[in-house]
């Protein structure tokens, strides 16, 4: 079995053979430390932006992360996906990561939190 949630910033409800406090505590730490990774040309950080698109965290700990880049054009598509990866294999008790960048949905920005909107005055 297999925790399938979706990453958005509203909480995530999530199904495993791990503990459920565990499994909280692996989705509110991945989700933390992928608000550590910045697209080096915006000025918010990746999850707010909404290019984190899924998270699957394996009974074996193992995680598998979906995500998109802004455009495909975008000159840190070839550091974002091992920064991604780094963030979420720094989580206590993280397995081997594995990150694919995805172009279906294309990413919008209708995906932004408020938060990310904020910041990037796009209201």
């Amino acid at each position: 079995m297999t925790d399938m949630a979706d990453v958005k910033p509203n909480p995530m409800e999530t199904h495993s053979a791990l503990p459920p406090e565990e499994t909280e505590r692996l989705t509110s730490e991945i989700i933390a430390a992928l608000k550590t990774v910045f697209d080096p040309e915006i000025p918010a950080d990746i999850y707010e932006l909404g290019l984190i698109y899924k998270v699957e965290i394996r009974d074996d700990r193992s995680v598998d992360v979906l995500m998109t880049l802004t455009t495909p054009n975008c000159p840190a598509a070839g550091e974002l996906p091992t920064m991604v990866e780094n963030a979420v294999a720094s989580v206590p008790g993280v397995g081997v990561v594995e990150v694919k960048v995805v172009w279906e949905p294309m990413w919008s920005p209708e995906r932004m939190s408020d938060e990310a909107r904020l910041v990037l005055n796009m209201w």
